[in-house]
């Protein structure tokens, strides 16, 4: 008898949506820019980014003066709300239209609410850099294939923050980077980084440099590109600099192989959705990439990591019971 499939873990061909993956990769710009615009800035860039939510992504809480707001996108019901602390809500919907509209009127219903922002247009890490607010060739939206990637989202998220509390030195918390449009987790070894030679398109050089001002063990969940080395949805896990050796250290499961072009190993996404125990494939990756970063870099392991769960003494919480029959 053949399993069911875990819908969890849904298909994700790039190919079939490509376009409407384009189309909200600038959506989650507009987004992004307006958190950029409303957030003080954090090490490493971390104020930019978007975070899984159990319907989407969300920015949080901004400030606005002594006011706060947040967005929110709904993947489920397909909106992108704006919330305000007095209780005022806007809604836009989420389906075929262009960037340019999109931005206008998540801009005029902020304007309407007293939240109005300034927000440099040009899209980041991207090699299209129409500006954002005339983006009108980007269009498209599949609702189905946008509720798929959150779903993805959602559970690769569940697996990489139990990757993240295996770590006892400083780490990222579980993000979405809509510069490059991946979720990802970051372990730092404490030590300092040689400078980052910069180059990512659309990105000032400045801004890679203090993201990467500290030696990095990172990983994470992309799409893929079209046309690009990896076009298809993958995880993802390098070193930052790259030591001598990772490149060729073994690593788990079978699928996962070193990609030249982008200096980092790869895992399909196919290849964990279609794991007997899709969870465990995944932390599988994760941790020996990390273990292969970590020893070919000397780092101090023994000070760095730390047993998944509670301290000793405490009681973990249980999963929640199944209701009453």
């Amino acid at each position: 008898m053949s399993r069911e499939p875990d819908l969890t873990w849904p298909p994700l061909p790039l190919g079939d949506w490509s376009e409407t993956c384009a189309t909200l990769h600038r959506f989650t710009q507009i987004v992004g820019k307006v958190r950029l615009a409303c957030t003080p800035w954090i090490n490493h860039s971390w104020h930019v980014t978007l975070y899984v939510t159990a319907r989407g992504l969300s920015t949080g809480p901004m400030a606005h003066g002594a006011r706060s707001f947040q967005l929110d996108f709904d993947f489920v019901a397909h909106r992108l709300a704006v919330r305000e602390m007095g209780g005022e809500r806007r809604e836009i919907e989420l389906r075929p239209r262009s960037v340019a509209d999109l931005y206008a009127e998540l801009m005029r219903h902020l304007d309407e609410l007293g939240l109005g922002v300034d927000l440099v247009t040009r899209p980041n890490e991207v090699e299209d850099a129409t500006p954002l607010d005339r983006d009108t060739r980007h269009a498209a939206y599949d609702p189905q294939a946008a509720h798929r990637f959150w779903r993805v989202l959602l559970a690769s998220d569940r697996v990489l923050r139990r990757f993240r509390s295996r770590f006892h030195g400083k780490s990222s918390p579980v993000h979405f980077f809509w510069g490059s449009f991946d979720l990802a987790v970051t372990r730092f070894s404490g030590r300092p980084a040689p400078e980052h030679p910069g180059g990512v398109p659309n990105l000032p050089d400045a801004v890679t440099r203090e993201a990467y001002s500290h030696e990095v063990s990172s990983a994470g969940f992309w799409p893929g590109t079209p046309g690009g080395p990896v076009d298809y949805p993958a995880y993802y896990s390098y070193a930052y600099p790259t030591p001598d050796g990772f490149a060729g250290a073994p690593v788990r499961p079978r699928a996962a192989a070193w990609e030249t072009t982008l200096g980092e190993f790869v895992l399909p996404y196919d290849a964990v959705r279609q794991a007997p125990a899709p969870e465990e494939t995944l932390l599988e990756f994760l941790q020996t990439t990390y273990e292969a970063a970590a020893d070919a870099a000397r780092w101090n392991r023994a000070e760095l990591e730390r047993r998944e769960g509670p301290p000793a003494g405490l009681r973990r919480i249980s999963v929640p019971r199944s209701p009453a029959s």
